[in-house]
């Protein structure tokens, strides 16, 4: 058997119905979109209409909000870090801030701040200065040795 002879089982794919294609057809004339009115057009989708009744996500009570002051942060994990340390991106001297991690290519932007989450293992001593940590990821910075200091929160965020 050749890669040029595989075929599916015989009855496993239907052709496709050509529409519009003659009355003889069974799909000409109308093309199997009934008769006239709004339609039997092009370019329609009515989209949640309901035939005049008050459609049901307008019947429902709204909920909720957006809070316009919600700090978002960009997360990165102790491994992350570890392997950027590891392949050389990232000098373990040097305080680990937002902007080295963005010229290491570990993030790409920096939102609000960076959070230091603490999945996986991180061996090299480092400084880090992020806007956020985790508990769990300041004692296995610590333990390795390192330091965690935490930031003010960025004013505005890079969109």
């Amino acid at each position: 058997m050749k890669l040029n002879e595989i075929s599916d089982n015989a009855g496993a794919t239907k052709a496709r119905m050509r529409i519009g294609r003659g009355i003889g057809s069974g799909k000409g004339k109308t093309g199997g979109r009934g008769v006239k009115g709004q339609k039997a057009r092009t370019g329609v989708a009515v989209k949640g209409f309901e035939g005049g009744q008050m459609p049901l996500h307008r019947r429902l009570p709204k909920r909720g909000f957006t809070n316009i002051f919600r700090e978002e942060y960009t997360t990165v994990n102790l491994d992350r870090i570890q392997t950027a340390v590891d392949a050389g991106k990232l000098d373990a001297g040097k305080p680990v801030t937002a902007e080295a991690l963005i010229a290491a290519g570990v993030v790409r932007r920096a939102k609000h701040g960076v959070k230091l989450l603490g999945s996986g293992e991180i061996t090299a001593k480092v400084a880090v200065e992020v806007a956020a940590a985790s508990k769990g990821a300041v004692e296995a910075v610590e333990k390795a040795g390192g330091s965690v200091k935490l930031l003010a929160p960025v004013a505005k965020a890079e969109a």
